[in-house]
């Protein structure tokens, strides 16, 4: 059996050396797009969650909170009642943005010790989303304090914004955009080899001459699947080394957890790329239905728009969605420093997303060869 499905591979790396397209989806793609996304990918702000930590009891201290509520920009998510609370809803991304008002604001204002500072602790991973965020929030404040230095006869400025981003503290948008490239080199490169794979072999005249072989339908299966295996995990480590050297994007967690991912991660797209030729009979058709896949992928994978702002349903459809884990797990190892065991939750789907479109794969090359 591993001497078969040896010469099987050997076909297989063959057949992608040889075919001018193969050897131009492998090439041509990654490159040109790691450098589109990487320098010209932008993103527009929708909504921003934030939460309100507030010390102060005062009267200055609920008109500013009042104005923030207000705004357009903003929806309150939460109030909170501790300093510890203010880590945890960043960490797991309840909000973008905390309001966080001293004890002694009012104080400050009242008794003329100006300018009396106010916080803004902002969620950097999406760095984009935290700098509109930041300048919406200056806006606020600057309302604020024109309506307040009208009130109370003072000079300006009454309040002032101290801002501070956590993951990202310089708010660079190619930490936030970059790392996310990975996954969608991965997926674009990995899907169009496989579903081409199956689709090639009938193009060609040589799917017959397979089933003649002493191949059993599952020994093909794994022939098929583990080029592009190989392959995805071969995009994503160019795509990583890129990333670190060329970009400057630190590597804050562990090298381990973020292989982990990209295994479980290759391991759906592939199943469901050879589930797709499976069901092709040209290159055409597997190349359409790649696409097909690819393109709704990345829209709901929250790569530009945040998945929370999406309607319940469409939510509820991201979760049969490789890519919306795996984008969770790069970004988290990069930018937080995330280790396997703070993982596990975005590796489990990942894997049975694997298991059921290569078992559907397998299911429907097993018809199509009977």
């Amino acid at each position: 059996m591993f001497w078969r499905i040896y010469a099987m591979l050997v076909k297989e790396f063959l057949d992608l050396v040889k075919d001018k397209k193969s050897r131009f989806v492998l090439i041509a793609p990654p490159i040109v797009q790691l450098f589109v996304f990487g320098y010209a990918a932008t993103y527009d702000l929708n909504q921003v969650p934030i939460a309100v930590y507030n010390e102060d009891a005062g009267i200055a201290s609920r008109e500013l909170i009042a104005r923030f509520g207000g705004a357009p920009a903003f929806r309150e998510a939460r109030r909170l009642r501790r300093e510890a609370e203010v880590a945890e809803v960043l960490d797991t991304k309840q909000v973008l943005l905390v309001l966080h008002i001293g004890r002694h604001f009012s104080r400050d204002l009242l008794s003329g010790r100006q300018p009396a500072d106010v916080q803004i602790l902002l969620d950097g991973r999406d760095s984009n989303t935290a700098q509109i965020a930041q300048g919406y929030a200056q806006t606020v404040i600057a309302d604020f304090n024109i309506a307040w230095a009208r009130d109370h006869g003072l000079p300006l400025p009454a309040a002032e914004l101290r801002t501070r981003a956590w993951f990202n503290p310089n708010l660079e948008s190619r930490w936030f955009i970059v790392p996310g490239i990975v996954g969608l080199l991965t997926l674009v490169v990995t899907m169009l080899v496989t579903s081409l794979s199956v689709a090639r072999e009938r193009e060609q005249g040589t799917f017959d001459q397979l089933l003649v072989t002493p191949l059993t339908p599952r020994e093909i299966v794994v022939g098929k699947a583990v080029p592009g295996f190989l392959i995805g995990v071969f995009e994503a480590t160019f795509s990583i080394v890129m990333v670190v050297l060329w970009f400057r994007v630190p590597l804050l967690g562990s090298l381990t957890a973020l292989y982990i991912g990209i295994v479980f991660y290759v391991f759906a797209i592939v199943g469901v790329g050879l589930m797709i030729s499976s069901l092709s009979t040209t290159q055409q058709q597997g190349l359409l239905g790649g696409f097909l896949v690819i393109v709704p992928a990345v829209i709901l994978s929250g790569y530009a728009t945040p998945i929370a702002n999406m309607p319940e349903a469409v939510q509820t459809l991201t979760l049969l969605n490789p890519l919306r884990y795996f984008l969770v797990i790069v970004r988290g190892v990069f930018l937080q420093g995330l280790d396997s065991p703070a993982l596990l939750h975005q590796y489990w789907p990942m894997a049975l997303i694997g298991l059921a479109s290569l078992s559907c794969a397998g299911w429907l090359f097993r018809k199509r060869m009977y």
